[in-house]
């Protein structure tokens, strides 16, 4: 093995799956926005950690709610996942200008994004400062699916790839 730049090892790490977290302000605001780094962190309760930046509107919105909609976006989704990561919640309402659809949630305010492979209603139980991101780890109070079966992966530079499971 050559030793080289921790950037340029990390870019190595794909492909990645990609989620799509959905929140609600406390005034009602929907945000969704795309990310790379979560994953399944505890299993009774079930629950998923994700990291946001935390200058992004929707680790704002987390903070004050504890509570988001985890979603695994279909491939048919991918333009709408990259514009709601290229836009900021701060100023923009990025689900009137995309055609991703909600639907409500059962037991949380934040909607479903139908199409999903999955969605996952959480509820924050805990938050780490992890710098300039924070980890927010929330137990998964209810679960869905759909009949979609071509999942989003990212390779890398804004380029999306699909996996189709049966």
């Amino acid at each position: 093995m050559k030793t080289i730049s921790t950037d340029d090892a990390i870019k190595k790490r794909h492909p990645e799956g990609v989620a799509l977290i959905v929140c609600k302000s406390l005034d009602g605001k929907v945000d969704a926005t795309p990310i790379g780094w979560f994953t399944l962190c505890n299993s009774n309760p079930r629950s998923w950690a994700i990291c946001l930046y935390n200058k992004h509107y929707s680790h704002k919105v987390i903070l004050e709610t504890k509570e988001y909609v985890l979603c695994l976006p279909s491939f048919s989704q991918k333009d709408d996942v990259l514009y709601c990561g290229t836009v900021h919640g701060w100023d923009t309402d990025k689900l009137s200008k995309c055609k991703l659809k909600t639907v409500p949630s059962k037991k949380i305010n934040p909607p479903l994004v139908e199409d999903s492979i999955a969605c996952f209603e959480c509820k924050v139980t805990k938050t780490c400062d992890a710098g300039d991101h924070t980890i927010f780890i929330g137990e998964i109070v209810e679960s869905y699916i759909s009949e979609r079966k071509d999942k989003l992966y990212n390779i890398g530079n804004r380029t999306f790839v699909k996996w189709e499971f049966s």
